[in-house]
Formats: C-alpha cells, structure tokens, sequence
C-alpha cells in the first residue's frame, strides 16, 4: 500500500488542471536570464488520466545512445533557433512519445534549472486527458513509466543521502545525511526507480509545489547536488 501523502490529491484530470493552474499561477518562480553560451532546454511535466486508473506523471528513460544515454528523464529537449520553450517542449512531446499536445494544455511552469551539464532546463507542467496514443520513439526513447502522483507525493519518497552515497541503482543505502548537511536527493519512485538531480530535482518541486503547495521559498531547487554523471 502507498504511504498517504500530506495533503488531498486530485481525483480527476479535471482536478488536477484546476489545482495545478491555481498554484502554478501564484508561483513566482525563477528564471535564468538569457546569456552567451547559456543553452536552453524544456521538459514536461506531464500528468495523464488512464481509464480505471490513478492519475500519473510521465516518466522516461532515454535511449541508450547519445547524450544522458540510459538516464531517467522527462519528456524534452533543448530549444530550436527561434523557438520559446513552449513551442520546444510540445515538439519534443510529440517527437520523442506521439501525443499531440495543445498551448492550451500547458498550466504554468516551475524554477529553470541550470544543470551542470551546462543547459538551462524550463519544466512546463501539462495535463492530457487521453494518453492512449502514446507512442515512444526507440531512438530517443527506451522506457515509458506512468508514475502514480500518489507515489510522487507520498513521504517516504524523497530521501537525502550523503553525495558519495549516489548510485545509478543498485545497491541503494538508507543512510540519511547527518544533520545540518544538504546531502543528496534520491526520488525514490518505484524498486528499480531512483531519480537524482536535474530530473530528481524538477519531481520534486513538482511535489512540493503543484502537489503539496509548499511556500515557494522552501521549495527552490537550483543548488541541489547534481552526481558526476549528470555533468556532461
């Protein structure tokens, strides 16, 4: 059985888009400016409603191949010559899963991220009310996990664990970091699912945020710890 999260969850689509456009809205988040050499990519948090079942956020694993190869991720990617990072990440939605996604279906947007692999990352929160014609793209795409916001939410998800703790799977500790030390975010979402920071990062001010409505000044991610891998 999942732990029961803190605060009520939406029951429906419907709720979800209602909830996720009022906090969203009243967010004031953070933007990083626009400067030479900054490159700049847009993921999705995208939250669907499968018939019968909960409501999920769509979860990735890239490819292995190319750039963040085997990685856990979020649907998206780095911006076209002219393109804003709406138009970005409905391309990248429907390039790298086949759903076909609308402005009107985007509700606001969390903190950009400057990842250390030196890209700055917009997440755009969206809510689909028909996945059924999703459809991954094996070259970007290896793995697709609907991931229920019961999970995202509940308390034994995030953990904080000491930097040289971090680990792509397996073998995972359930040392905490001593207190008074930031330590390292591991979303735990699932046995074989453990997401550290950027994607680690976006799920979890997505929780805190949208989900849990957290005051935003407790809920800021830029100078989260982000592993060795996830440099490059």
């Amino acid at each position: 059985m999942e732990p029961t999260p803190t605060a009520p969850l939406p029951r429906s689509i419907d709720e979800f888009r209602v909830l996720a456009h009022s906090r969203l809205a009243a967010f004031p988040r953070i933007e990083v400016a626009d400067l030479p050499g900054v490159r700049r990519a847009a993921v999705v948090l995208c939250v669907v409603e499968e018939p019968g079942g909960p409501l999920s956020v769509i979860v990735i694993k890239r490819a292995y191949r190319g750039r963040n190869a085997g990685q856990w991720g979020l649907p998206g990617g780095r911006l076209d010559e002219g393109e804003t990072t709406e138009q970005a990440a409905l391309r990248e939605l429907r390039e790298e899963l086949g759903l076909d996604a609308r402005p009107g279906d985007l509700l606001g947007a969390l903190d950009d991220f400057p990842a250390a692999s030196g890209f700055t990352i917009t997440p755009l929160v969206l809510a689909l009310n028909d996945a059924t014609r999703l459809r991954p793209n094996p070259d970007e795409v290896y793995s697709v996990h609907l991931v229920d916001l019961a999970r995202v939410a509940a308390e034994d998800t995030p953990r904080w664990v000491r930097a040289e703790d971090a680990v792509r799977q397996a073998e995972l500790r359930d040392d905490t970091a001593p207190a008074g030390e930031a330590g390292l975010l591991q979303m735990r979402l699932g046995p074989n699912m453990t997401i550290h920071a950027p994607t680690g990062a976006l799920l979890w001010q997505f929780r805190e945020v949208v989900l849990l409505g957290t005051d935003p000044d407790a809920a800021r991610v830029a100078h989260f710890t982000q592993p060795d891998w996830t440099h490059r």
